[in-house]
Parts: C-alpha cells; structure tokens; sequence
C-alpha cells in the first residue's frame, strides 16, 4: 500500500511523490510482470540473460573507471 500525506497543496509535487513511492515500492513493475502469463522455461532463458547483460554491464563501468 502506498499512502502520501496531504502535508502540501500542490497538486504536482503530490502526484510526482505518489509516482516515486509506486516505482520504489515495484507495484508498477509486478503489474507488468503478471499482465501476460510466460511459461516458467521463458522466465528462466529471460532471467539468466538479464544476469547475463547486468555482468557485462558492470564489468564494463569497472573497466571505464
């Protein structure tokens, strides 16, 4: 559950708030996640790829720095 208090008016400020507390919280993303069903085969291929990408990712930023 996500709840933001009504501390200031401004309506801008309380839906950029409201949005950031969604995106930390992952609500957004599980939605997505679940919004089709993929067969357990495809979510391991998909996940050892991301594991994959995030390795080369950082082995790339380590050697830049």
């Amino acid at each position: 559950m996500v709840a933001v208090k009504n501390n200031d008016m401004d309506p801008e400020r309380l839906i950029k708030r409201f949005m950031k507390k969604v995106k930390k919280s992952g609500i957004l993303e599980e939605y997505l996640n679940r919004r089709y069903y993929v067969k357990p085969s495809t979510k391991k291929r998909l996940a050892k790829k991301k594991m994959r990408a995030d390795y080369l990712k950082k082995k790339r930023k380590e050697g830049n720095t």
